[in-house]
């Protein structure tokens, strides 16, 4: 038999499988059920209806398929309804919300036609346009260059990649060339609230979960300068190159805001990087009587923000800017592919056709070679909304976060924790820790106020987050009336 056999005529002049042809019909069957979820009207069910959908999805591999009517029927009938209710109105656990209506079509037209982000296309076109409209929104230097990934995890270790590429670079080392030099030991600096994402960064970038050195926080938990300083100039005694510095715009676990400027001129006196990490903060630049506390922004190295937080994007929408995107291509260039670089023939400015020119590279800017358009998503969302637009969601959840710290002020049995500097509230039940977590678990399972949790001095804090576009006043309120009511149960107090 030839190494060449073939399979059958029938085999190579069929057509595929695939349900091909009926994209229109098929998204409206399954519609029905995304609007009724996005309502929200209902209790969530889908825990305690684990069994039913388990049974009809985790099931073994078909050997003939169901053809498209079972998809949209699994889809419709049990997929959906029983799905992720992060958009909630009353969810306010940790940073993530579900996608508003833009986001969603914005989705559908990326899976449609804009499946890779590459060649003389619009959606190429379009991760460059957000990219630059989010820079404007946050106050990130027009300069600036960047590329969008699939959220804060890889857009902290691009950018602590270019930082580490010009740490080395400057004592001459090509370190994504030739790697750390033998003995070498480097840092990376963030405070103790920075996210740990930092220090899986400096874990895949040979430096070490230790390679993360982290600061002490004031009692408002921003990073301390003074032990900032401290620090570095220890690790210098000790030939330790100080690689960057972090700063944090809105902590994880308070929104707390770092002294970016001093931050800013701290790795400039040691010759290190600046970042900062933006993630979830960065977007409360859009509001002019917030925006002052970004203003160190402008000074640093590089900086991410993730739309799929604040701007309501849907998950893995986050962006990297570092000052000298040069940068980027050395630490991340893949290096030259026979099948890649030789399929193209035009720059993207007079290509006949999509396919002559690669377009924008970013599959050289960071870890993804095949990569979705993610530009496309925080592109609608800023075209539907403009800056005014999320000026006024940012200042409406921020007014919550106070309403809620106002609140606990004023209420005899609940206390503040930390005042709040962006959207969280750390509060609590004027009780034990035991209580508060006791608190959270009836909260989660009896009513629709759905916060997350943190310690802050030593105590544990009831931890809204509000981000979501679905939330109102009467959400708030309700979460905080809930607190009061399940506290006062569990301590057998009476109100009065």
């Amino acid at each position: 038999m030839s190494a060449f056999s073939t399979f059958s005529s029938a085999a190579v002049q069929g057509s595929d499988p695939a349900e091909l042809g009926q994209l229109t019909a098929t998204v409206q069957r399954i519609l029905p059920a995304i609007e009724q979820f996005r309502r929200y009207d209902a209790r969530d069910e889908a825990a305690r209806a684990r069994p039913g959908w388990l049974a009809r999805l985790d099931v073994p591999l078909p050997e003939d398929g169901g053809g498209i009517a079972a998809v949209v029927a699994d889809l419709a009938e049990v997929v959906i309804p029983n799905g992720s209710r992060v958009g909630e109105p009353g969810w306010s656990g940790f940073i993530t919300t579900g996608p508003t209506t833009a986001a969603v079509a914005a989705w559908l037209a990326a899976a449609a036609a804009g499946s890779q982000r590459y060649a003389v296309q619009a959606f190429n076109t379009l991760e460059r346009v957000a990219l630059g409209w989010v820079a404007q929104l946050c106050g990130i230097p027009a300069a600036h260059q960047g590329v969008l990934s699939s959220g804060g995890s890889t857009a902290n270790l691009v950018a602590l990649g270019a930082a580490r590429q010009w740490a080395f670079e400057q004592r001459g080392v090509d370190v994504s060339q030739d790697g750390l030099p033998s003995g070498a030991r480097a840092r990376i600096y963030a405070s103790e609230q920075a996210h740990h994402t930092i220090q899986r960064a400096t874990a895949v970038l040979g430096l070490g979960r230790a390679g993360t050195r982290r600061i002490a926080c004031d009692a408002r938990q921003r990073i301390d300068v003074a032990a900032l300083r401290a620090a570095i100039a220890e690790d210098e005694r000790d030939g330790v190159v100080p690689v960057a510095v972090v700063g944090t715009a809105g902590t994880t676990d308070t929104g707390a805001i770092d002294p970016l400027g001093d931050l800013a001129q701290v790795a400039r006196e040691h010759g290190a990087w600046f970042h900062v990490d933006g993630a979830y903060g960065l977007i409360a630049a859009a509001s002019p009587a917030l925006r002052p506390a970004f203003a160190a922004v402008a000074d640093a190295d590089s900086v991410i923000v993730d739309p799929h937080k604040w701007l309501a994007t849907g998950g893995g929408c986050a962006a990297t800017y570092v000052r000298d995107a040069g940068l980027l291509m050395r630490a991340f260039a893949q290096g030259a592919a026979a099948y890649l670089e030789g399929s193209f023939s035009s720059q993207e400015h007079d290509a006949v056709v999509q396919w002559d020119s690669i377009g924008i590279p970013y599959l050289d800017m960071g870890v993804e070679l095949s990569a979705p358009s993610r530009g496309v998503l925080a592109w609608a969302v800023l075209r539907e909304l403009g800056r005014a637009g999320v000026a006024a969601r940012v200042e409406r959840h921020v007014g919550f976060a106070r309403h809620v710290a106002q609140r606990a002020l004023r209420h005899p049995r609940l206390e503040l924790l930390l005042e709040p500097e962006l959207s969280i509230a750390c509060f609590r039940y004027a009780a034990s820790d035991a209580v508060n977590a006791e608190i959270l678990l009836r909260l989660r399972r009896t009513t629709r106020s759905i916060p997350s949790s943190t310690v802050v001095a030593g105590h544990l804090a009831i931890r809204p987050c509000f981000i979501n576009p679905h939330t109102q006043l009467a959400d708030v309120d309700a979460l905080v009336d809930h607190v009061i009511t399940i506290g006062d149960e569990l301590t057998n107090t009476h109100s009065g």
